[in-house]
């Protein structure tokens, strides 16, 4: 299958995820070059669709595409929130074996995320007609065949220094400004909360970044807000 037809295909159809999921993903072998999962492995064990997993939350849940030591995949249906549909495969990732690579698609819109342990989690994204790149196709047999050219370079250990660094740095800003330390502590521990708050999703569409990427453009209005 030719980038031209996959994309032309793909861009118009209308199908539900039920019916359209397993055809979307074989077609996506067929344009990388790639054994489909009854192809690789027809017994079922380390390759196939509907793998099922116990969810962290209890109950159990399937994945919609499962490779062993590669990824996890779960599509959703058109124009749908990729954000939600990630959410619910993190709930059982751990019971597949956490592999490396999460990924959830609506068909037209595909996401990545890196998945190793002590590794910075990494977010690859693009659209269908992103397809007709070869870099982006390159991106995607990474995915089925050489997952670890997907591996992060940088660790937890050394964000989590970076990150320290640079909250000291501020910190220490505040107080030569004669902001009292308890209160620039204060205000530190804050700052944290609300990045977690925002990557865990209880503060919804990147409002805390969109609040500071426009107090960047209006610090004196931000400022007295």
């Amino acid at each position: 299958m030719t980038p031209e037809v996959f994309i032309t295909k793909w861009r118009t159809a209308e199908l539900k995820e039920r019916s359209a999921a397993q055809e979307h993903f074989i077609d996506l072998c067929r344009l990388l070059g790639e054994p489909t999962p009854a192809e690789a492995d027809p017994a079922g064990e380390t390759y196939c669709f509907e793998k099922g997993a116990r969810k962290e939350t209890g109950g159990d849940g399937w994945a919609d595409v499962w490779k062993r030591h590669c990824f996890a995949w779960e599509y959703k249906g058109q124009r749908a929130n990729l954000n939600a549909a990630f959410a619910q495969l993190r709930q059982y990732a751990l019971a597949l074996a956490n592999p490396p690579l999460l990924l959830v698609s609506d068909m037209r819109r595909f996401r990545i995320r890196t998945n190793w342990t002590n590794s910075v989690s990494e977010t690859h994204e693009f659209k269908i007609d992103d397809l007709a790149d070869a870099a982006v196709r390159d991106i995607l047999k990474w995915v089925f065949s050489d997952p670890e050219r997907l591996r992060p370079d940088e660790t937890r250990q050394v964000l989590t220094e970076r990150a320290a660094a640079a909250f000291a740095l501020l910190a220490q800003a505040l107080q030569e400004r004669g902001h009292n330390p308890q209160t620039v502590a204060h205000f530190i521990n804050r700052l944290v909360f609300c990045m977690f708050a925002e990557d865990v999703g209880l503060l919804p569409n990147n409002l805390f970044t969109r609040m500071l990427e426009q107090a960047r453009q209006q610090p004196t209005e931000f400022a007295s807000t």
